[in-house]
């Protein structure tokens, strides 16, 4: 399984309305972090997809699901479940610190 491109319009379907824990990486083009974090979250979402739902929101283009859920910093990780938020980082980390923080919350 592979991580999924989320807009605002389907955030409430994706995310909100997902059967089982959902992990939002909110992020954009022109930041260097998400970028570096963006092959790791794919990583993630092909490793754990029986488990755990990946998707990523980019804020320039959905600014209402960003703005809703108080993102202040990107990149920032969100894990959702039965449309709550449970936990979130923000910033940069490495693909076992990601790893562990996901399925600690999961």
């Amino acid at each position: 399984m592979t991580s999924v491109n989320v807009k605002d319009s389907d955030f409430e379907g994706e995310v909100l309305n997902a059967e089982g824990p959902v992990m939002v990486d909110f992020w954009a083009e022109w930041c260097g972090p998400c970028k570096a974090m963006s092959p790791l979250v794919d990583e993630i979402a092909g490793e754990m997809g029986e488990k755990l739902k990946v998707v990523k929101v980019n804020i320039d283009e959905s600014p209402e699901a960003p703005t809703k859920f108080g993102v202040r910093g990107i990149p920032t990780f969100m894990i959702f479940k039965g449309g709550q938020v449970v936990d979130t980082r923000v910033g940069g980390m490495s693909k076992s610190q990601l790893t562990e923080w996901v399925e600690a919350t999961v």
